[in-house]
């Protein structure tokens, strides 16, 4: 199992983290999303999708959400 991990400018609010625990959780491959103090961790089976895939999505939809990933 692998696990990504997402650090963000500021904390989400309760529909955004929601949201993007809902779409990254309902992908194929996706074990769990844990949205908490700033921060995403995404753990995902590595033979059913791609750990670039999985940065990929994750970085595109806490994008789209209004927030900013750390580049620390």
């Amino acid at each position: 199992m692998g696990r990504v991990l997402f650090r963000v400018q500021r904390q989400f609010c309760g529909d955004c983290s929601v949201a993007l625990r809902r779409f990254l959780g309902g992908m194929d491959g996706v074990n769990a999303v844990a949205v908490e103090n700033g921060g995403v961790a995404v753990d995902f089976d590595e033979r059913k999708i791609p750990e670039e895939q999985v940065q990929k999505l994750a970085r595109d939809s806490i994008e789209k959400l209004g927030y900013r990933v750390d580049e620390d």
